[in-house]
């Protein structure tokens, strides 16, 4: 029996750093759930086409805006505009989990520039 797509779990993209499940892809957003492990963290990175916002669900988050640090928790977000360096980590004991909201014109991974990795992506 085929389940409606409301009711299907969208497929896990895996990463060094934990992973993501892309909950809605048009042509004028991209929304993401993101899972940091414990202990982990995306590049520093930025992107040209597009702007994100992150909204906090669960565990607590080191995150950096453009060279500056802001510690987030459940229920609060950040605004990074496109061309903002940023990178967010999970030092906590616990699972990060946060959403993603990606608007702008290019939603692909070739609008990342990287200019640090802890994976050996840059």
């Amino acid at each position: 029996m085929l389940l409606p797509d409301v009711l299907r779990k969208p497929p896990k993209n895996h990463r060094p750093w934990g992973y993501y499940q892309i909950l809605s892809d048009m042509p004028d957003h991209k929304v993401k759930r993101i899972v940091v492990y414990p202990g982990q963290r995306l590049s520093y990175q930025r992107h040209f086409h597009r702007s994100e916002h992150w909204y906090m669900i669960q565990g607590y988050a080191s995150a950096t805006k453009n060279g500056i640090g802001y510690a987030l928790s459940p229920g609060q977000a950040i605004d990074l505009p496109a061309e903002y360096w940023h990178r967010i980590s999970n030092q906590g004991e616990e699972n990060l989990v946060f959403i993603e909201i990606q608007t702008g014109d290019n939603f692909s991974d070739n609008d990342i520039e990287r200019a640090e990795d802890d994976y050996g992506r840059v």
